[in-house]
C-alpha cells in the first residue's frame, strides 16, 4: 500500500483556508513522527496503512503539519474536514481534540491554540449581548463591572438569597450570581429564587441602582431552552450556563433561539480537569474561542495568578479571544473570578485592564461587616483602581475597604 506524508514543513499556514491548532507534545519519539501520529489520528489515517484512502481524499481532506518549533507542532486541517450545519461544536472538538490525546506514543498532549477560517466563523453568530450590551444594560460605560457570588453556594432559601442580592446592590455591585452548583434543588427552587431575585432587583431600581442577577438554567440539553425560557419569565435578567458539563451547544441554543431575551454568563465548572496539565489537555484558549463562536456574553478566564484558581500570572490569550476584533462578533465581558477579595482588585485591574467584571463571594461575604459591607469595599476597590489610586491610600477614607485590607491585605 501506497504511504502518505503529512509533513508540510516550512510551507506558510493558510488561515483561509484551513482550522490551524498549535499542539504542544511529549514524546520519546522523533517529533515529526509524532506530529504525523497526531495528523493522522485526526483526519485521514490510522495506524496504519488502509486500502481505502487515496490521493483523492488524502490531498483533499488529510491534515498538514507546517511547523514543528521545539514541542509545538502546527497542524492544519482543511475546512472541508468540519461539518458546522450539523456537527458545530462537538463535531470541531471531535477533530482538533479527539483520539489523539489517548494515542500510547505520546506522553503528552495539549492544544494551546485553535484558528478559525472566515468560512467556519461566518457560521457562528456569537455574542446577542457581549460585553457592550451588559454595560448598557447597567449603565456603567467605562468602569469595570463588580460582582459577586451567592455564598455559601448552596444552602440559602429563595428568600435569603435574595436578601444576599440586595445587601450586596445596595453595597454598589452591578453583577451576582448563582454559583455553579445550584439550580433547582429543594432548598433553593429555582422559580421561588428567580421570584425573589427579580423583586430585589426591582427594589434596587426604584432606589436608582441598576444590577443583574445571573441564574443558574445548567440542565440537560432536551430541556435548557425551555427552563431559561421559564426563569426570563419569572424575572430574570440573566442567565448562566455551565458549558463544560452543560456542553457548548447549549450555551449555542440559548445564544441563537429568539425567544432568549437576557444574556449568558458562562461558568467554566470544570475546565480544569483539561486544563490545569501544562503537558495535557486542552488551554483555556481554544474553549475562550469558541465559547464567542457560540455566543457567551460574559466568560470567566480566571484571575490571571491572583485568586485562589491556578493561572497564568500574565494573560495567556484569553483577554484578546474575549475582546479582540478579529473575529466577526461581539466581546465577551471576561469575568475574573475565584478567592477574589478587595485587596486583589488593584492588580487585576493592571493585569486584566478595565473592560472586565471582578467577582468576589468569599471576599464579600466574609467581610466583618456583613454581605452590604463586604460589597461597598469591592465597589471602593474597583473605583481606586479605576482612578489609579492605591487601595491602601484610597483606604484612609473609606472605612469599609480599611477593614477588608485589615483582613485579607493588599496584593
Amino acid at each position: 500500500m501506497e504511504s502518505y506524508s503529512y509533513l508540510h514543513l516550512g510551507e506558510a499556514e493558510d488561515p483561509e483556508k484551513y482550522v490551524v491548532c498549535k499542539y504542544r507534545v511529549t514524546t520519546d519519539l522523533p517529533m515529526e513522527r509524532a506530529a504525523e501520529a497526531i495528523a493522522a489520528e485526526q483526519s485521514t489515517g490510522t495506524w496504519t496503512g488502509i486500502s481505502t484512502l487515496d490521493h483523492t481524499i488524502f490531498d483533499h481532506l488529510g491534515a498538514r503539519i507546517t511547523s514543528i518549533q521545539g514541542d509545538i507542532v502546527t497542524a492544519e486541517f482543511p475546512a472541508e474536514d468540519f461539518s458546522i450545519e450539523v456537527g458545530s461544536v462537538p463535531q470541531i472538538l471531535s477533530v482538533i481534540s479527539g483520539n489523539l490525546f489517548g494515542l500510547g506514543a505520546l506522553k503528552g498532549v495539549r492544544l494551546e491554540d485553535v484558528t478559525f477560517p472566515p468560512s467556519i466563523l461566518e457560521q457562528f453568530k456569537g455574542p446577542k449581548f457581549g460585553a457592550v450590551g451588559i454595560r448598557e444594560m447597567l449603565d456603567r460605560p467605562e468602569k469595570p463591572l463588580v460582582g459577586t457570588i451567592v455564598k455559601p453556594k448552596i444552602g440559602l432559601s429563595p428568600e435569603k438569597t435574595a436578601e444576599y442580592v440586595y445587601e450586596a446592590g445596595a453595597g454598589g455591585l452591578t453583577n451576582s450570581k448563582d454559583d455553579e452548583t445550584l439550580v433547582d434543588q429543594a432548598f433553593c427552587p429555582i422559580e421561588d429564587r428567580t421570584v425573589k431575585v427579580a423583586e430585589a432587583l426591582d427594589r434596587l431600581e426604584s432606589e436608582g441602582h441598576r444590577m443583574m442577577h445571573a441564574i443558574n438554567v445548567s440542565t440537560r440539553g432536551d430541556r435548557i431552552v425551555e427552563l431559561a425560557e421559564k426563569v426570563q419569565g419569572w424575572g430574570a435578567r440573566e442567565i448562566m450556563v455551565d458549558v463544560i458539563t452543560c456542553g457548548f451547544g447549549a450555551v449555542q441554543a440559548l445564544a441563537e433561539d429568539p425567544s432568549i431575551k437576557v444574556p449568558i454568563h458562562v461558568h467554566r465548572t470544570m475546565h480544569g480537569a483539561f486544563t490545569k496539565d501544562p503537558r495535557h489537555g486542552i488551554a483555556m484558549l481554544p474553549l475562550t474561542k469558541l465559547v464567542r463562536m457560540v455566543g457567551g456574553d460574559a466568560l470567566h478566564i480566571g484571575t490571571l495568578g491572583v485568586g485562589k484558581m491556578a493561572g497564568a500570572k500574565a494573560d495567556d490569550g484569553n483577554l484578546a479571544a474575549c475582546l479582540g476584533d478579529d473575529v466577526p462578533y461581539r466581546q465577551v465581558m471576561p469575568v475574573c473570578s475565584g478567592g477574589v477579595h478587595p485587596g486583589l482588585v488593584w492588580e487585576i485591574v493592571r493585569r486584566a485592564g478595565k473592560n472586565v467584571q471582578i467577582q468576589a463571594g468569599g471576599g464579600v461575604a466574609g467581610h466583618p461587616g456583613g454581605v452590604r459591607s463586604g460589597a461597598m469595599a469591592m465597589s471602593q476597590a474597583v473605583d481606586a483602581a479605576f482612578l489609579g489610586i492605591d487601595a491602601d491610600e484610597y483606604a484612609k477614607d473609606h472605612a469599609e475597604l480599611a477593614v477588608a485590607l485589615e483582613k485579607w491585605g493588599s496584593r
